[in-house]
Parts: structure tokens; C-alpha cells; sequence
């Protein structure tokens, strides 16, 4: 059964492509969480990840990256620039320091002096839609980003759900479990924004002795409800993956009808999870997640189930 990989979204087929490769050779699941995603950050079609990714509102690509194994160890970077493999980073900094997270000019310093070259991560098509966005006249980030689900009495929705963060979450022939998340975030967003991918309980978990989750959708939401911690504190209690995840999508919808000042945003979040006996499973908030999975030789891309369907109305709250 060993090794399995499972990652978010369909640009996960292709990091799993990565993953699995290096566990079936040998490797760990450490190396395989790292090289995996780097597949989705090189690609410049993937527009909330690595190069290519959209910037934010002064038009600034920031990346955030976080990267944690089975011994707990953990690498983080927020808002690192002109940087095109921020999970490569994190790994360096998991391996070589005293610390767990590199900010801002600090990370982008550590990088070069350790080799990495810096390089411009805006690409003609990102700019291209900034210039859109900046002319369009729209400020706030979220009327536009493409995981937002605005309720107008029913279900209103033009975004394509398919851009946005990688996490991912490995097991390897040992039993060791690590995972992974990489972004370039909201478009648009404030400069100096973080979400939920580089914070370590939020955008990804893992225990050596239960295994693993990540997150992606909408940052702000995950970072409310911990929802990776969350997850795998559940399968510690003996819950299934997917019923640990479906968990945290409740408390992530609880949290986020609190937290909301006018109660007509219900904001994409989706989690995926991995124990160490091998199970996996996956939730979301609402339609339109897809995670992709790698075992027994196989790759292949399934729809979440979800807890909101098409025609749930908020006001009937």
C-alpha cells in the first residue's frame, strides 16, 4: 500500500507525479512533500503558487511556504520575494537552524546567502491581470479572488475553484509521515498579508504518531479554526481521515458565521488528511474542492464531498 501522496486541487496530479517518484526510489516522505510541490511552483499556469503567481494590491508576488516531517520538525517562510521555490527554503531552514520561521527581508537574506538566485516571479500573464484588476477600479481583494462564494439569496458563483494553494501530505514505505503547503496567497491582497500556508496547525499538521493534514481555500478561515491541528487531533481519537476533516469544515463554518459582519460570505475551505496506517480522506465547506491521490501506482483526482449544497441560503440560518 506504502507509499501514498495526496495533495489538493488538480495541479496536485503532477506534484504527486514528483512525490511518489522519489518514495518508490527510496527517498522520504520529507523529500518527497518538497519536491512534490516545487512542481506547482515552477509551473507559471498555477496562478496562486510560486512563480507566476498573482500579486498582491502594491503588486508584489510574496510567497509563504511551510514544510513539517514526522519527527516534528518544522520550516517556514512568510512573505519571502523575487525567491521562486519558497518550500525549498523552509526545508533549509527546518535542516539548518535553530529556527522554525523566516520573515519578509530576513528569509529573502538567508536564501541568497545560502545560494539560492533571486529571480522576478511576476510573469507577462500575471501582470497582465494585475494591470485588469488595478484598472477595474475594485480595492477589496475578496470581490474578486477565485475562491469566494457570495450568497445573494442562493447560490452566486463564477469562480473556477481550480487556482490555488498546493498542500500536500505523504507517507513513505517506513510509515513516516510529512506534508507541505506553498502559495502566493490572495491576489490582490493587502502587501504583507499571511494566510494559513505557512502557519504550522493551520495550513498543515503532522504527528509521527497519527500522521498528517493541510489545508487551502480561503486562509483567514483555517487560521480561525486550527484546522489542521484540529484534523489530527481527531484521528488521534480514532476518527477516519475524512471524518476528521469533515470536523474541521464545521468549525470552520461555525467560526466563519460568527466572525462575519454581514453574514453573506461563505468562504471556500477545503482539508486533506493522511494517517499513518495509509487512509486518507477529504471535506470541504462547499462544492467545487477536488484532491488528487497517489497509491499503488495510481493517480487520480476526486471530487471532495462537501457540507453546503448549491442551494443553501444563509438567511435561513
Amino acid at each position: 500500500m506504502k507509499p501514498i501522496v495526496i495533495s489538493t486541487w488538480k495541479h496536485g496530479l503532477d506534484a504527486n507525479k514528483a512525490a511518489y517518484e522519489i518514495m518508490k526510489n527510496g527517498g522520504n516522505s520529507l523529500d518527497a512533500a518538497e519536491q512534490g510541490v516545487r512542481v506547482a511552483e515552477d509551473d507559471p499556469a498555477v496562478l496562486s503558487v510560486g512563480y507566476g503567481g498573482l500579486p498582491d494590491a502594491d503588486g508584489r508576488v510574496t510567497l509563504d511556504a511551510a514544510i513539517m516531517d514526522w519527527k516534528a520538525r518544522v520550516g517556514s517562510v512568510i512573505c519571502v520575494e523575487n525567491i521562486k521555490n519558497p518550500i525549498s527554503l523552509a526545508r533549509l531552514i527546518l535542516e539548518n537552524t535553530e529556527h522554525m520561521v523566516l520573515a519578509g527581508d530576513g528569509a529573502y537574506d538567508y536564501a541568497i546567502k545560502n545560494g539560492f538566485k533571486p529571480g522576478n516571479l511576476m510573469t507577462e500573464n500575471s501582470l497582465k491581470r494585475y494591470n485588469e484588476w488595478k484598472a477595474s477600479g475594485i480595492t477589496k481583494p475578496e470581490e474578486i479572488h477565485t475562491d469566494d462564494f457570495v450568497l445573494k439569496g442562493k447560490k452566486d458563483i463564477n469562480a473556477d475553484g481550480n487556482h490555488d494553494t498546493i498542500g500536500m501530505v505523504a507517507l513513505d514505505k517506513n510509515g513516516h509521515v510529512s506534508a507541505s503547503c506553498t502559495t502566493s496567497g490572495m491576489a490582490w491582497k493587502l502587501h504583507g498579508r499571511v494566510g494559513d500556508s505557512p502557519m504550522i496547525g493551520s495550513g498543515l499538521y503532522v504527528d509521527g504518531e497519527v500522521g498528517g493534514a493541510a489545508s487551502t481555500g480561503r486562509g483567514e478561515e483555517c487560521i480561525r479554526a486550527c484546522g489542521s491541528f484540529l484534523i489530527v487531533e481527531m484521528m488521534r481519537m480514532g476518527l477516519s481521515p475524512k471524518e476528521a476533516c469533515r470536523v474541521a469544515v464545521e468549525r470552520v463554518f461555525k467560526l466563519n458565521l460568527l466572525s462575519s459582519k454581514n453574514r453573506d460570505h461563505l468562504f471556500q475551505v477545503g482539508f486533506i488528511a493522511l494517517n499513518n496506517k495509509g487512509e486518507y480522506g477529504a471535506f470541504s465547506v462547499r462544492g467545487g474542492f477536488q484532491y488528487a491521490v497517489f497509491k499503488a501506482g495510481k493517480n487520480t483526482l476526486y471530487d471532495s464531498e462537501f457540507l453546503i449544497d448549491e442551494e443553501y441560503i444563509i438567511e435561513d440560518l
